[in-house]
């Protein structure tokens, strides 16, 4: 008789702290589903910086596939062939658009 008396005294007092919990789980829900929902619309600074980044490397990478294809179309040229001339010029002005767009790395 006695467990029982104490279980009865105690049940209550575990169950009020979960139902507590409860309440406030469910009262902090919206603004926890707020703050997420806007973290996901906002890009941070870091992410801003790592996708300029990678954007930069790209860019980077064309200009020296459009500086590799220049060269083999320069020496095809000098060779006497009239169309990889006129592939050279055109190649050239991509280059040309491209450049201003990577930033020149100075020596220090």
């Amino acid at each position: 008789m006695r467990p029982a008396l104490l279980l009865a005294l105690v049940l209550p007092l575990t169950l009020g702290g979960c139902l507590a919990k409860t309440v406030v789980d469910v009262a902090t829900a919206p603004v926890k589903l707020a703050g997420k929902g806007i973290d996901l619309a906002t890009t941070s600074q870091s992410e801003a910086d790592e996708k300029r980044g990678r954007a930069l490397r790209k860019r980077e990478a064309k200009l020296g596939e459009l500086e590799r294809t220049y060269d083999r179309q320069s020496k095809a040229c000098v060779r006497g062939n009239q169309g990889a001339c006129d592939q050279a010029r055109t190649t050239y002005d991509q280059i040309q658009a491209l450049l201003p767009t990577v930033p020149v790395e100075t020596r220090r």
